[in-house]
C-alpha cells in the first residue's frame, strides 16, 4: 500500500500541486498498479521468448523514387525573406 506521504513526495518531485481528494485517488490508483506488478512478478515466464517490440520481423519499406518538385525559384517565392538564393531566417542561437 502506498502512503499519502509517498504521494505528496512524488507530487513535490513532479512540481505538482494536488488536493487531498487527488491524493486519495492516486493512493487507490497506485495501489492497484503495484498489486498488478506484484502479480506479474510471480508469473511463470519460463519458455517465453523475450519481446522487445510487438511487431516481429521488419517493416516493409518503399523504394526511394525521385519525383518532380517545385523549381528553386518557385520555392524561394514562398519565403518571407530571401538572401543569396536561400531562405533568410531569424537567428535561433547565439
Amino acid at each position: 500500500m502506498i502512503t499519502k506521504d509517498e504521494i505528496r513526495n512524488m507530487a513535490e518531485l513532479c512540481k505538482l500541486n494536488i488536493s487531498e481528494e487527488e491524493i486519495e485517488r492516486f493512493m487507490e490508483d497506485f495501489s492497484r498498479i503495484l498489486q498488478y506488478v506484484d502479480r506479474l512478478k510471480v508469473m511463470d515466464t519460463d519458455g517465453v521468448k523475450p519481446t522487445y517490440h510487438i511487431m516481429s520481423g521488419t517493416q516493409p519499406l518503399r523504394d526511394d523514387v525521385v519525383k518532380d518538385s517545385m523549381s528553386r525559384e518557385d520555392v524561394i517565392k514562398n519565403a518571407p525573406e530571401e538572401q543569396y538564393g536561400y531562405f533568410k531566417l531569424l537567428k535561433v542561437m547565439d
